[in-house]
């Protein structure tokens, strides 16, 4: 939620199918989420961003905040492309050992870590590199470091750095950084935030069907064993298992300098492969840095960029995910899976959460009904709970508003991973549907532009050979 204007009252507005609890911009574009990052008992959520327009361009980082995840205030732009550069995505950490030199007595910087975009006025068109900016005031305002860019490699496709420390106080500090066409992960590391030195790569392994981007890496305890294993994520566009972006991750080990998965698979099955959501919405996933309380947090953008710019919003367009906490559990087999748990507000208007228990027993098949309540609309999804193929699937087809692309009118299938019976935690809001399969271990996110909102569910059994 934001607190400016609501979309009512602005002309030629879709209020309708704004979310109530999942972050959107006022009015205008946003993807990827970026620099996220707890201080001082705030959340900042920066955000690529298009400051004057509803498709994407003129990339900056705008910037929200919150103090519980849920109730986000949108604040002005925090950096701004330039006619030299647009700044597209990154992270954001607090110096406080003041490594990079930018912070004076009893201040604390907040440090942006960027790509820079080359436009054509910079003489370099389309060259990309890794730059710094500073904040020395919570993040209100931002100065470019004169020293940029602090990592350039010569490449067009070299982007998306998330920057953390590791280490006690003789650590350093790591940048993850993608090689997106060479399908590789790069890791630096840098004593100061401004000198970087390659210590290793990773990849090519699991889904390459598109650009590798916007990765992140963190390390997890592992549920009820006292061990503590690494996540690595790396989107990529396009290649997701449900079509267009999605997010896979690989979980091993880490050491400073170099990652080690525990498990590549030699498939060439998209299904084979761990995703961190089987819809199409949901992409770019990245963790906050600095958490108080230890949890692992993310949020995504909840779009697909196969019809990202079209879908029929206005004056905005595009939300964010909720913010999920991430567990390690080791599941059957002995194999190690996330899991992932929403945020969830109190009760908030227009917010439905549903909670159902299905059997989903060999040879049962049931259908969870989202519609509008009755005389309302005739928009609905169907969520199929199929017990001999081990499938639950979300059929969009019917849900309102899907012939603005081609791809939009998805039935998306994820693999059912607990037992005979099925939970599921269903969360609809405004134009976002996210489900979470057994406690987690499996989530689907779509959007929806119902003629009324998904507001009742109903549930059927048949024969799964029906």
């Amino acid at each position: 939620m934001i607190s400016t204007t609501p979309a009512s009252a602005l002309a030629g507005t879709t209020p309708q199918f704004r979310p109530a609890a999942h972050f959107t911009a006022h009015g205008t574009w946003l993807n990827d989420p970026n620099g996220l990052l707890y201080h001082d008992g705030i959340y900042h959520l920066f955000f690529q961003s298009n400051p004057t327009g509803s498709t994407w361009g003129n990339i900056s980082w705008g910037h929200a905040t919150s103090t519980d995840l849920i109730h986000w205030h949108e604040q002005p732009t925090a950096i701004p492309s330039t006619d030299l550069e647009m700044v597209f995505s990154g992270s954001a950490v607090a110096d406080v050992r003041n490594t990079a030199g930018f912070a004076g007595p009893g201040q604390t910087a907040l440090v942006a870590i960027y790509t820079s975009a080359s436009t054509a006025a910079s003489g370099s068109p389309g060259a990309q590199a890794q730059s710094l900016a500073y904040s020395l005031d919570e993040g209100e305002t931002w100065t470019r470091y004169a020293g940029n860019p602090v990592l350039d490699i010569g490449s067009t496709e070299f982007r998306d750095p998330k920057v953390f420390w590791f280490g006690e106080e003789d650590g350093h500090w790591i940048m993850v950084v993608a090689n997106p066409v060479d399908h590789r992960v790069s890791f630096y590391s840098s004593p100061d935030l401004t000198t970087w030195t390659l210590e290793s790569q990773f990849g090519p392994a699991h889904a390459v069907g598109g650009v590798w981007e916007c990765p992140d890496l963190f390390a997890l305890p592992v549920d009820d064993t006292g061990e503590t294993k690494w996540v690595l994520i790396v989107s990529l566009n396009p290649g997701g298992i449900a079509g267009g972006s999605g997010s896979q991750y690989f979980i091993g080990d880490f050491d400073g300098r170099a990652f080690t998965a525990d498990r590549v698979s030699e498939s060439t099955d998209l299904a084979d492969y761990d995703w961190l959501d089987y819809g199409r919405d949901y992409y770019a996933p990245v963790s906050f840095n600095d958490t108080p309380d230890g949890r692992r947090l993310t949020i995504a953008w909840a779009n697909n960029w196969d019809y990202a710019n079209a879908t029929p919003t206005a004056p905005w367009r595009s939300s964010m995910s909720l913010v999920r906490e991430l567990r390690l559990t080791r599941h059957e087999g002995g194999r190690l899976r996330l899991v992932q748990q929403p945020i969830l507000p109190a009760a908030v208007p227009g917010v439905s959460v549903f909670d159902v228990s299905v059997d989903s027993s060999p040879g049962q098949r049931t259908e969870v009904l989202l519609a509008p309540a009755p005389g309302e609309g005739s928009s609905h999804v169907v969520l199929t709970v199929d017990g001999t193929s081990r499938t639950i699937t979300s059929d969009r087809t019917m849900s309102g508003e899907t012939d603005f692309h081609a791809a939009f009118a998805s039935r998306d299938t994820a693999p059912l991973l607990g037992g005979d019976i099925t939970d599921l935690r269903i969360v609809v809001d405004g134009s976002v549907l996210e489900v979470f399969v057994d406690g987690g271990l499996v989530t689907l996110t779509q959007q929806v532009f119902p003629d009324a909102p998904l507001s009742t569910i109903r549930i059927a059994a048949a024969d799964a050979t029906r």
